[in-house]
């Protein structure tokens, strides 16, 4: 399995669909369905009946998994980028293919 270019912390910016423009930070990692969780990204509302465990029921909403290509590494200035692995310094890490920089983690 080749290592994720997008990890969880990340920032990204979503490419296509409804929330198309929209910046978030990765919450979870999905790499085996090739998903992410984005905060505030993709919110579904599910309508849940009143039980007992919560007895107001009503809307909830949560945050739906997008695919991993629909999302875009974001550099320092805000533009999407790819990302590459390169050695450095006897070390394999993520670069940012528009700048060069390296990213963390």
């Amino acid at each position: 399995m080749a290592a994720a270019k997008i990890k969880k912390g990340d920032r990204v910016v979503v490419l296509s669909g409804k929330d198309k423009g929209k910046t978030g930070e990765v919450t979870q990692s999905l790499p085996k369905e090739d998903k992410v969780v984005v905060s505030g990204v993709n919110i579904a509302v599910r309508h849940a009946k009143p039980s007992q465990s919560d007895p107001q029921g009503g809307l909830k909403r949560a945050e739906a998994p997008l695919h991993i290509s629909k999302v875009a590494h974001v550099t320092a200035d805000g533009k999407p980028t790819r990302v590459r692995f390169e050695e450095r310094d006897g070390k394999k890490v993520r670069v940012a293919v528009k700048t060069g920089e390296a990213i963390n983690g």
